[in-house]
């Protein structure tokens, strides 16, 4: 008998897919995937893509509950978290999420998964081109490729503490960034989404 499956994936801007106007994002090329796979037999795995641009992990924490309660598949959800990009993005001379609170969202918000899910897994925060690392965007915001290694420490930290799968996106991206990001130096381009979720569709085959 097959199962249906829900795989929620949270995030900002780079969970939503922007700047990719051909596949429309990592997550969304996974939807696509395991929809085909359902057609030729397969379990069902239905991909919601709950990324909002902009968002950080204090945004993540007031609105996982309810989104998490929305949706629940009799046969098992599996929960993806990628945030960070702008928790970590200096405003007005201040982290918009510091260290230690992105610590405790991240934290918060994995109890509320683990309520739902057995597999939930953390996704790392990309490195951001030469040309934005440490210079102030038109949107006023500050980032720094120094701040997504901290950052990245405290995601790693957490899956090795709650035994919990790590999704290195960062390593992936590191050597090649100059021509997997887009325009603006932070968002993937088309490649840079596609090989995401080509490191991404092991992951979903599991369900299958």
């Amino acid at each position: 008998m097959k199962k249906m499956i829900y795989g929620l994936f949270f995030g900002d801007s780079i969970t939503y897919g922007e700047y990719d106007g051909v596949f429309g994002g990592w997550v969304d090329i996974l939807k696509r995937y395991a929809l085909q796979q359902f057609h030729e037999g397969k379990n069902e795995v239905i991909v919601f893509n709950l990324g909002i641009g902009g968002e950080t992990t204090e945004g993540l924490v007031k609105r996982i509950p309810h989104e998490l309660s929305a949706r629940n598949a009799a046969d098992g959800n599996v929960v993806f978290l990628g945030y960070g990009a702008n928790d970590l993005a200096i405003k007005d001379g201040t982290q918009m999420v510091s260290p230690d609170q992105f610590k405790k969202n991240i934290q918060n918000a994995l109890l509320h998964a683990r309520q739902f899910s057995n597999d939930v897994y953390l996704i790392s925060i990309l490195p951001f081109a030469k040309k934005v690392d440490g210079i102030t965007a038109a949107s006023g915001k500050l980032r720094v490729n120094g701040d997504v290694l901290v950052y990245n420490k405290i995601i790693q930290e957490i899956a090795a503490e709650n035994s919990l799968k790590y999704i290195d996106f960062y390593t992936a991206f590191l050597e090649d960034k100059e021509i997997l990001l887009s325009e603006d130096g932070i968002h993937p381009n088309e490649k840079g989404y596609g090989m995401m979720a080509e490191i991404a569709i092991p992951i979903i085959e599991k369900y299958l």
